[in-house]
């Protein structure tokens, strides 16, 4: 099970709305959330972009922009991102 530090779960609930059409976790249900979606927190870009390839998905008409603009893909503001299978 990951874990969920108090900035991934800030920037979650914040950006929330931009991969569900309404708020789908308040503060207290968040971990249990992002744990039932099997989010995930990578280090880097470049981590984003493996995770999409080993999840199957076809990447090769995508650049990088296209894959961190990703509804899915959260930007920790740190390096890291958050990605949320919805």
């Amino acid at each position: 099970m990951p874990e969920f530090d108090e900035k991934v779960l800030d920037v979650f609930l914040e950006k929330q709305l931009q991969l569900f059409p309404e708020e789908v976790a308040t503060r207290e249900e968040a971990k249990d959330f992002l744990d039932e979606c099997m989010a995930v927190v990578v280090k880097g870009a470049k981590e984003v972009w493996t995770y999409f390839d080993e999840e199957g998905v076809d990447i090769s008409e995508m650049n990088e922009a296209d894959i961190l603009d990703a509804d899915e893909v959260f930007a920790m503001g740190d390096g890291r991102f958050l990605i949320v299978e919805a």
